[in-house]
């Protein structure tokens, strides 16, 4: 609980200027170890706050204190961590930057290549020596020679990252290759010169080859799980047309300003949010809300950038523009969450710490041990010679030794745990994000699993945040018609909110609207005016009673409405009671729904609300919802969800994101409803785009599909190097097969934490 508090008091010393949060795009890192070493100088840093750094996505989100750092001290600080780094240009306010993701490919792609057009031929000599008994002069000094190709071509960033890793006391993936290779490689130049020992300067440079060839694989794979943002900037518009001079100019998008006036046309995506100042069209917000019917725009309303105009021509004059845009919020929501780390990684990150130096130790004690045992462990290789054919007991103790210490060195993979958390995190912010679910905060996804309990706002998250027209009871021989067209003709001249909801109403029935004269507003009873010169008078038993109007056929009808927790409005004419209209904050469509599914998936529904009990427990009935707690008002809120949290354990809190700011910090898990521009992300850790709740049912089963990832992948790193280690150390693996190996366990996890994006989250299903 107090993580959260502290996470929400630094999320306002942000916003009052004392700290900042920049984002560094880093190089160089090769494995969890990397990380770590980045985030512990990043932490150490003098104005440094706090520093979380991403393996999986290659970026470090930093907050620090801007009058005693500079965003190029914090990138001089990596570097001297032995890593290179660069600020994150910000979306939208300047021209794209170059795809780092496409240039890592692609640098990989090139290394593997180098590394295989070498290594094949050297196997060729190889097989042909060895199986086919094909004289190879100087055949030791020619294998050296291929090994040196490789390793110095396509291995030197290998060695060089590695052994630099280890001046610095902070061993990397890189040290074990590094080690694991130069100790085959310097078997080749010892038999050359005729010491008594297999030559491995061959096997050497196919561990490496294999290993450059896994590094592309696992690049193309985590490119795979990182394209969440790379998709969602695509999103958006490369160009606009602005209209100057009655012109219309076509510019790149980041030289879009504010109050430019953009031309969009059918088919066309939006360039920037803005408020239509002429035309009428269907836009599709399918990106922002995951709603796939198209939302009707006409002049005075507002439009999201990168949503795409479907029909007529759209005049828009631009609200925001570049990072403050919609799309631009969550892409930095994304970026967020994928920086973050869940508790369970806390483990994983410890273990990381220790792996690297663990293995150096366990190499070089497995190569004592064949020295010194050799006897008692050649029993177990002539049993598992008899079944695996890259088993030879009969090779001489040195080799041996050899043979199984580097094995160890190159099978370890810290990759695995690295990648475990935040892979998950990545493709689950990216599939949320395509259906309106913005997960601020990874500790969110694995506390959601303990919530128990979910308790609701009334007022804007529950219900539809304002007064409808639900009963129309006309009386004294009137009809439903002739009600409506009095009360919203007479109603046409205020702006009070049940006047609107009234005159909607009116409206949606296709009543007549007349001009009406002599019109009084009585405060805090209604109204009275004259239309088509009859005396009419609208509102409370108060005002009827002033007007000294007999109402008394209408007590049934009133009090019956008002037991329902509705508001009631008589209306008269010419002294006579002509019907009452009932109005109430109804139900958003689908709440009832979404309460029911929650309830089937375990959690106990409470409904908070300032309301008075009668009011509130009328809502909780028809949303199916038993506890509630009335009449607190929003300054109370966080206060009872407290007391909830001692009584019940972990609480998660669903409100409007505004008045409910405190109780969202203090809930457990905070979950902010917004629509489109409106999102408000500050207070809470999952903002729904869309104000239904259908989508709470959708980020409880997000969040939960991403904690079973995430234990899936880490249960995988932690069983594959618990096997694969102690299998080299007993000599029962081939050198060449760990790299091989060591991919794989890597891609294993990236790929299973992709399968996310296809989870099912449909917000219907329990």
């Amino acid at each position: 609980m107090d993580d959260k508090v502290d996470r929400a008091d630094k999320t306002r010393r942000d916003s009052g200027g004392e700290t900042v949060t920049g984002t560094l795009l880093l190089s160089g890192m090769t494995c969890a170890n990397c990380a770590r070493t980045i985030e512990q100088t990043l932490r150490t840093t003098p104005g440094v706050v706090s520093a979380a750094v991403n393996f999986a996505t290659e970026q470090a989100r930093v907050v620090y204190e801007p009058d005693a750092l500079t965003v190029n001290q914090l990138v001089d600080s990596v570097k001297s961590a032995g890593y290179s780094a660069e600020p994150l240009p910000v979306e939208g306010d300047r021209e794209p930057e170059r795809d780092r993701a496409a240039e890592a490919v692609e640098a990989a792609r090139k290394k593997m290549i180098v590394s295989w057009s070498i290594m094949l031929p050297m196997m060729a000599v190889m097989i042909a020596h060895m199986f086919f008994g094909v004289h190879v002069p100087f055949y030791h000094w020619v294998m050296v020679l291929f090994a040196i190709g490789v390793l110095t071509f396509s291995g030197k960033e290998t060695f060089v990252s590695g052994l630099t890793s280890i001046k610095r006391r902070a061993a990397n993936m890189d040290a074990l290759i590094a080690l694991g290779t130069a100790a085959a490689f310097t078997t080749g130049p010892l038999a050359a010169l005729g010491f008594a020992i297999d030559n491995y300067s061959g096997v050497s440079a196919m561990i490496l080859a294999f290993h450059l060839a896994g590094r592309y694989i696992e690049t193309l794979a985590r490119g795979r799980a990182s394209k969440a943002i790379r998709e969602l900037m695509e999103l958006g518009a490369k160009t606009a047309r602005v209209l100057k001079d009655n012109e219309e100019i076509e510019v790149p998008i980041w030289q879009v300003k504010p109050d430019d006036i953009l031309i969009v046309r059918p088919g066309e995506r939006i360039p920037a949010d803005g408020v239509v100042v002429d035309g009428n069209s269907a836009v599709d917000e399918s990106m922002v809300t995951g709603e796939s019917i198209p939302a009707t725009r006409q002049t005075g309303d507002e439009v999201i950038g990168a949503t795409v105009n479907q029909e007529g021509v759209l005049k828009i004059r631009t609200t925001r523009v570049g990072k403050d845009t919609f799309l631009a919020q969550i892409v930095e929501l994304v970026r967020e969450a994928q920086s973050t780390k869940v508790p369970v990684q806390a483990f994983a990150d410890r273990v990381t710490g220790y792996f690297v130096p663990t293995v150096i130790v366990l190499s070089v004690s497995t190569f004592l041990s064949w020295l010194l045992f050799h006897a008692q462990l050649q029993v177990v290789t002539a049993w598992a010679g008899t079944w695996l054919p890259w088993v030879d007991p009969g090779l001489g103790r040195v080799t041996l030794a050899v043979f199984a210490a580097v094995a160890v060195m190159v099978i370890a993979c810290p990759c695995a745990l690295g990648l475990a958390t935040p892979t998950a995190l990545m493709v689950s912010s990216g599939v949320g994000a395509k259906n309106g679910i913005l997960i601020r905060s990874g500790e969110a996804i694995e506390l959601m699993k303990d919530v128990r309990t979910i308790v609701f706002d009334k007022t804007g998250t529950l219900t539809l945040g304002k007064p409808m027209v639900t009963d129309v009871m006309p009386l004294g021989g009137a009809d439903a018609a002739t009600l409506l067209m009095y009360a919203g003709s007479l109603e046409n001249n205020s702006e009070h909110p049940l006047a609107r909801a009234v005159v909607s109403k009116a409206r949606e029935d296709g009543a007549p609207m007349k001009e009406s004269t002599e019109f009084r507003a009585v405060s805090g009873r209604g109204i009275t005016g004259r239309i088509d010169g009859k005396r009419v008078a609208i509102g409370t038993r108060d005002l009827m009673d002033a007007e000294q109007i007999d109402h008394s056929v209408a007590h049934d009808i009133v009090t019956n409405l008002e037991g329902n927790a509705k508001s009631t409005m008589l209306l008269a004419v010419e002294g006579k009671i002509l019907g009452v209209l009932g109005l109430a904050d109804t139900l958003k469509p689908g709440s009832r729904d979404a309460v029911k599914t929650l309830r089937a998936m375990g959690f106990k529904i409470m409904m908070i609300s300032g309301d008075n009990e009668r009011t509130a427990r009328a809502i909780a009935d028809l949303a199916g919802i038993d506890d509630v707690l009335a009449g607190v008002m929003p300054e109370r809120k966080a206060e009872e969800i407290k007391r909830l949290q001692s009584r019940t354990g972990l609480v998660a809190m669903v409100g409007d994101g505004i008045n409910d700011a405190p109780a969202l910090a203090q809930a457990n898990v905070g979950i902010a409803l917004g629509t489109g521009t409106d999102v408000a992300i500050e207070s809470s850790d999952i903002t729904l785009v869309r104000g239904e709740l259908q989508a709470v049912v959708s980020a409880v089963k997000l969040s939960r599909a991403t904690f079973r990832k995430i234990k899936q992948n880490l249960f995988w790193a932690f069983f594959y190097n618990l096997i694969a280690v102690p299998t080299a150390m007993l000599g029962l693996l081939h050198p060449v097969m760990a790299p091989i190996a060591m991919a794989l366990s890597s891609i294993t996890v990236v790929s299973n934490s992709v399968l996310l994006q296809r989870a099912d989250i449909a917000g219907e299903k329990a």
